[in-house]
Formats: structure tokens, C-alpha cells, sequence
């Protein structure tokens, strides 16, 4: 049967579609851009999710994609006998929304968890902490240009979890049915301060990188020369202030899923190096 993804060229979704086209399953990659999407063969590149559910077996929600359409969609699935729903929530969709950066750029991890949920349809919900992909947009810029990274609280931590990891488990869920009615929250093997995360893209780049901390007024300020909104700016700076207290969590849900480790961030950063490699 026909599984779904929305979403399908981001940075979960297009490694969603390569796993499941890999193990064989029929997949409609959900796209704004069909006819250069770059899918691997065999995938149905779909202009919409409504195209894409009539058949549908099962369907990977990611709400940033569906925008307003989130609601109705779940219930076209329901109404079409849609038999699983997985949604892409993340780690800290029960915090304040103020400590929510991710939703003043589109995700409603609240509300497609919910909705999933209450829909009577079988489903799973993938609670991802920070993408390492993350760094290489907020900080690449800065590599490039020099040796130091400027941001707020250097002792503040994460444990940046690699999309591919997300993709592999949110495979799992879609093809089998051993994670149902699990929220499960997915993070890297290791937590890291932002300090040791610019020590080890340092070293992974065999150059002196050093974390300096700025006031936060300068780390807005930065945001917005990036193309954040002050939204953004704000909600990550009070985030980050959560964990000097309370380090980041670090879970072992990848390993359990998938019988293998978590990817390292080490590991990512080499096989992007070229993304934080000196401006010449």
C-alpha cells in the first residue's frame, strides 16, 4: 500500500523517501516543486497532499509543509481509510510557546501531534530534538568568515540529533507497526554546551574555533541579519536559557528503534565540512 510524505524534499523528507524507496515501499513525496524534486526512481512526485491520499495506506505529517491545510488533510485521511498517521512533532512541543523558536518558522508540533492523536486512526509521533543542520545556518556564516562564533550562553546545551537518524526511525514507523501510540523522543548520543560544539566542528575542521558569548540584544540583532524574525531571535535565546540549569536531555530512542547508535555530531559535521569550510 501507498505511503505518503509530506514534505518530501526538506531535510527529514527527502531522507524519508530515499529509506522507504530503498526498502521497496510505494511512496508519493508531496512537493511544491514536482517536476524538480530529484526523487529517486520509482518515487510519485505529487503537487499536493490531496493528490496524493486517494490509496493511501499511511501518511508522514509535517506540518510546516501543510501550513493551515493540516487539519483538513488529517481529515481526508481519515475520511479515506488512511490506516496510520505519523506526524513530525518535536522534544519541546509541551514547553511555552515562547521557548518554541521552531514555531516562528511554520512547525505546529502541538497541534499535529493533537490531531493525530484524536483522530481514531492508528499513530506514532517523532519528538526530534535540535537538527544538526540547524548549526550549519546559524553559524556557518561565521566559520567561514573567521575563528570565532558569536551567540548567547556558551554553557547552554543540546543534543543535535542528524535528520538522517529521524528518517530511519520515521521509516520504521510508517512500515511497521511496533512504535504506535508512542511519543518518542529522539535526540544525539551526546550533549554538548555551545562551546564544545563549535570545539568540535573545530577539530573536525582542524582549526582553533572558539565560542564567544554576546548579550542577547546582539544575538537579535544577529538573527535578523540571517533572516530570522526577532519572534525567532527571542524564542531561541529564552530556550537556550532553560538548559543552564537543566542540561539537555539525552535519550537513547534512536538505538532502541534501530539497533544501532545515534549518528554522531562529530560524524555530520565531517560529511559537511565543505559547508563550513573558509571563504577563499
Amino acid at each position: 500500500m501507498t505511503i505518503v510524505v509530506t514534505g518530501a524534499t526538506g531535510n527529514v523528507g527527502r531522507p524519508l523517501v530515499a529509506a522507504l524507496a530503498a526498502a521497496g515501499a510505494p511512496v508519493r513525496a508531496v512537493t511544491r516543486a514536482p517536476r524538480t524534486a530529484g526523487l529517486p526512481a520509482g518515487v510519485e512526485p505529487v503537487g499536493s497532499a490531496a493528490e496524493a491520499l486517494p490509496g493511501a495506506s499511511a501518511v508522514f505529517l509535517n506540518s510546516r509543509a501543510l501550513g493551515d491545510d493540516l487539519e483538513s488533510v488529517v481529515a481526508r485521511c481519515v475520511r479515506g481509510g488512511v490506516r496510520k498517521l505519523v506526524a513530525l512533532s518535536a522534544i519541546n512541543a509541551d514547553d511555552d510557546f515562547a521557548r518554541q523558536p521552531s514555531r516562528f518558522r511554520g512547525d505546529r508540533n502541538k497541534e499535529v501531534e493533537q490531531v493525530v492523536v484524536d483522530s481514531g486512526v492508528a499513530w506514532v509521533s517523532l519528538r526530534p530534538t535540535v537538527f544538526a543542520t540547524n548549526f550549519a545556518g546559524m553559524w556557518s556564516p561565521q566559520i567561514r568568515a573567521g575563528d570565532a562564533v558569536f551567540g548567547p550562553y556558551a554553557r547552554a546545551s543540546t543534543a543535535p540529533i542528524v535528520e538522517t537518524d529521524i528518517a530511519q526511525v520515521a521509516a520504521r514507523a510508517l512500515l511497521t507497526d511496533e512504535l504506535v501510540g508512542q511519543r518518542i523522543p529522539l535526540t544525539g548520543p551526546q550533549a554538548f554546551t555551545n562551546a564544545e560544539l563549535v570545539e568540535t566542528i573545530g577539530a573536525v575542521l582542524d582549526r582553533p574555533l572558539q565560542y564567544r558569548e554576546i548579550p542577547n540584544a546582539a544575538v537579535r540583532q544577529r538573527f535578523l541579519g540571517l533572516g530570522f524574525t526577532a519572534d525567532f531571535a527571542d524564542a531561541y535565546i529564552a530556550m537556550l536559557a532553560a538548559t543552564l540549569d537543566a542540561p539537555a536531555l539525552v535519550t537513547h530512542d534512536v538505538e532502541k528503534v534501530l539497533g544501532r547508535p545515534a549518528v554522531p555530531f562529530a560524524q555530520w559535521v565531517a560529511e559537511h565540512r565543505d559547508v563550513f569550510a573558509r571563504a577563499t
